[in-house]
């Protein structure tokens, strides 16, 4: 029998692992199977550029592993018994659904965003959190440029998607009022240079800011504020952080309180051996010894050490320690500027940035790099793969670790 991994989720980390694994695992030994609910592959990094109008490239899944011997299913996860091994799944397809079976898994399901409670935000707020609930916020501002004297923008949230998402949309869209609600202080977690670059880029692009504000409810032409404040808005935009879903809680998986599956240092759960966890469902500790932040860059991260996990296991060789860094934030404030802030082993902003036309070029860079490594997953794939061990040729408890 094959060892059957099934990896669940494809975005960026969950299609560069299942890519890197069949780069590196003879397929006469190892069958690879990724599960997502939608056939494209989204460029989460560039939801804000897509709700502001532009174009942004979604590269078909079946094409980017056509060729790798990887085994796309597109279906909804609606549970996941790891005690039994198997994945229940729902699609629309031939298959119509029933469930999966793995002896190795790799949880790869991401992160959505996050309501905080607040009244009103699932009724009548748009997000960028996935790719269809960009496009209807895009319909909305195109509904919002079509008639006479525009249309409100609002904002909420001053991390880095409602800083990208307030400046996109006031440079893409300048017929439009933009303003952006902080609950501190705008870019309190930059430089102070950095700080003062973000808040003449809002000023030359036109986002009003309003900080030291939280929102308390949202309704369907306004926000109301805890202090009483009541602000008008044609189209809501809530950002304030992200969230994972339940499912892995459900299962019985280890988690933490926010519902990110626990791992060791080579991504593997800490309750279920035969599970690993990546990218934002993964409460990974880096280097430093800090949680690593839902960002791009963790995905990569963890990614590479889930793969060195699985291929070491499996083979009979030993894990190596992948890096695991957070090194800082690359930020775009609409297509030609943006700012890059690296951080201290602490996580703390250093003093020096950049920003200007070259940050954005290289943020745009990195993201188009992203996008390359995503759609490419097999490149320079070895004519030589590892072969698994005699004993990894069973489900997984059975075999050597």
């Amino acid at each position: 029998m094959k060892h059957r991994i099934v990896v669940l989720g494809a975005g960026y980390a969950g299609a560069y692992v299942a890519g890197t694994l069949a780069r590196r695992l003879a397929p006469a030994d190892a069958e690879i199977t990724v599960v997502n609910a939608e056939p494209d592959f989204v460029q989460r990094m560039r939801l804000h550029q897509l709700a502001a109008g532009q174009e942004v490239e979604a590269p078909r899944l079946a094409d980017v592993f056509a060729g790798t011997e990887v085994r796309l299913r597109v279906a909804r996860v609606t549970a996941l018994d790891p005690e039994r091994r198997v994945v229940a799944l729902a699609d629309a397809g031939a298959d119509g659904g029933g469930e999966l079976g793995y002896d190795t898994l790799l949880y790869a399901l991401g992160s959505r965003g996050a309501d905080h409670g607040v009244p009103g935000v699932a009724d009548h707020a748009f997000d960028i959190a996935a790719r269809p609930s960009a496009l209807r916020l895009r319909e909305r501002l195109d509904g919002l440029e079509g008639r006479d004297g525009g249309g409100g923008v609002l904002v909420v949230g001053d991390g880095l998607t409602g800083i990208e998402t307030a400046t996109e949309i006031a440079e893409s869209r300048p017929g439009l009022s933009v303003t952006l609600v902080a609950r501190g202080e705008l870019g309190a977690a930059l430089s102070a240079g950095a700080r003062g670059h973000l808040r003449q880029a809002c000023a030359r692009l036109g986002v009003t800011v309003l900080e030291h504000t939280t929102v308390e409810a949202v309704e369907a032409t306004r926000v109301l504020c805890a202090d009483g404040t009541v602000l008008a808005s044609d189209a809501t935009v809530w950002t304030a952080g992200f969230t994972v879903g339940p499912l892995a809680a459900a299962s019985g998986l280890e988690v933490t309180d926010d519902g990110r599956i626990a791992v060791d240092r080579t991504m593997r759960s800490v309750s279920h051996p035969d599970v690993y966890a990546v990218g934002d469902s993964a409460y990974a500790v880096g280097d430093n010894g800090r949680p690593l932040p839902m960002s791009c860059g963790s995905a990569g991260y963890t990614g590479r050490q889930a793969v060195e996990a699985v291929v070491g296991r499996l083979t009979g060789r030993e894990v190596p320690n992948a890096k695991l860094e957070y090194l800082g934030n690359h930020i775009s404030l609409g297509r030609l500027d943006g700012i890059l802030q690296m951080v201290d082993a602490e996580g703390r902003a250093k003093p020096k940035f950049m920003g200007g036309r070259k940050a954005a070029r290289i943020k745009n860079g990195i993201v188009g790099m992203a996008l390359w490594a995503t759609s490419h997953p097999t490149f320079g794939m070895p004519k030589r793969k590892h072969r698994l061990a005699a004993a990894q040729n069973v489900p997984a408890e059975k075999a050597v670790a």
